[in-house]
């Protein structure tokens, strides 16, 4: 199992960068990434919450299929994916992050998502379409590869309220249930 970076770890906050079939270890890295999702129970988890800053993030929508059911077997590998266009009526959904465990806020966002991406035998995938659930994962992933996080899209009021709560997960006082890397701590002199 892979440690993830915790809220405040500067690979949150970068870009990540677009890779191709040769990057290094990518087939190990990926099943590490599912090994670490489950292990953390998490339901997807992007490569910079794994200290990686590159454009690839996996989901397996399986947990929710009792409530949703076109999460049924909806296990994906999105690598340098791009997300095209998105549409209808914004819902909100109570969202978490491996990176910011105990916090559970509502966001909201688009249900209709449409994305060009590569899989995990670099076969492009053009304007592929993702609506409920299945897009509101591969929003908050998507995210991630953008250097954004869940947080970031609440409200201003909401965010101050979280502000310790933030800063005491930044320096390792949480209840995470699995290893976390956090922020370097700078030394005061």
């Amino acid at each position: 199992m892979l440690p993830i970076t915790a809220y405040g770890h500067p690979t949150l906050r970068k870009k990540g960068e677009n890779i191709d079939k040769d990057y290094p270890g990518l087939e190990k890295l990926i099943e590490d990434m599912f090994e670490t999702m489950y292990e953390s129970k998490g339901v997807g988890l992007a490569a910079p919450q794994v200290n990686r800053s590159v454009r690839l993030f996996i989901v397996d929508a399986t947990p929710f299929e009792e409530e949703y059911p076109e999460a049924k077997d909806f296990k994906h590998i999105f690598i340098n994916a791009q997300i095209l266009r998105e549409e209808g009526e914004a819902w909100e959904f109570e969202e978490g992050c491996l990176s910011v465990p105990g916090i559970n806020e509502f966001v909201s966002r688009k249900p209709v998502i449409y994305m060009s991406y590569y899989d995990e035998k670099f076969n492009f995938h053009e304007e592929e379409r993702f609506e409920g659930i299945r897009a509101r994962i591969m929003q908050h992933e998507y995210d991630h590869t953008d250097g954004i996080l869940f947080v970031d899209r609440l409200p201003s009021f909401k965010k101050l309220l979280l502000k310790r709560k933030l800063s005491d997960i930044s320096v390792g006082k949480h209840k995470a249930t699995y290893k976390m890397i956090y922020p370097k701590k700078k030394l005061k002199h």
